[in-house]
């Protein structure tokens, strides 16, 4: 079964070509939540996420949620094997779906059927998957014959469309969101919703990020409060956002 276990990690990014002044660190602080110090090379060092130790299992719903800067981003990709921990040991057990960017692989000058197998190439399906899931994924988008033309003539809306079918053909063992929820128009994302449901239903772990409570109290069991960078609390999803509310 799937399982993701975190024991001291942090992450850190360098910033270079960026003086002592003092305007400029108050403005690297309120941008990064304050966790901004020197190496000893007196290099401007961003800590993006600080001591962070914890273990999701099997039937986990984790709901991420802080304010702007308070890391929410950098732990989904953290997990998502997009960044690589400084410090800190991190074991994932269980093959990984982010759902980070819908807009990510979409080419604009191929048709979206032809995006449809790019896209699910990148996404890990085979093409005996891909070839069995293109017209249901065909039918979710709702675009009939524009499918068969180049995605530079869709509209925003349509290529959210066509991003979001495609991006929910997966079956993962670990899923990975961020704020794909309220993508899309209202008729959209009605006849989007029980797709998503099933495929949340389908994960062994959820972690998705959002900034919408109702979200997190409907799909959710547990919910991560980061705060700087740091676990400010990881529990119940009622204790999380009594405490986040209260911050303001």
């Amino acid at each position: 079964m799937a399982r993701i276990d975190l024991h001291k990690v942090n992450v850190e990014f360098p910033v270079f070509n960026v003086n002592a002044r003092s305007f400029k660190k108050r403005f690297l602080r309120l941008a990064t939540g304050g966790n901004v110090s020197k190496d000893a090379n007196q290099h401007m060092i961003v800590r993006s996420l600080t001591d962070i130790s914890l273990s999701i299992s099997h039937g986990d719903r984790i709901g991420l949620i802080g304010h702007n800067g308070s890391g929410k981003s950098t732990m989904l990709r953290l997990l998502a094997r997009i960044y690589e921990p400084t410090s800190g040991d991190i074991k994932i057990e269980g093959h990984i779906s982010p759902m980070l960017d819908l807009m990510q692989g979409l080419e604009t000058e191929f048709t979206g059927f032809e995006n449809i197998a790019i896209r699910g190439t990148i996404l890990g399906l085979t093409r005996k998957q891909i070839a069995n899931q293109t017209d249901e994924i065909a039918n979710l988008t709702g675009l009939g014959d524009y499918l068969s033309m180049p995605v530079r003539t869709y509209s925003s809306g349509m290529m959210v469309r066509l991003a979001f079918a495609i991006s929910t053909s997966i079956q993962p063992d670990i899923l990975l969101i961020d704020e794909i929820f309220g993508a899309g128009d209202a008729e959209f994302m009605k006849k989007a919703r029980s797709k998503m449901i099933s495929l949340l239903n389908q994960s062994s772990i959820v972690v998705i990020a959002t900034h919408a409570d109702g979200l997190i109290k409907e799909f959710c069991n547990k919910a991560l409060l980061l705060e700087c960078g740091q676990i400010k609390c990881f529990g119940s999803v009622s204790e999380a956002l009594e405490i986040y509310q209260n911050k303001g």
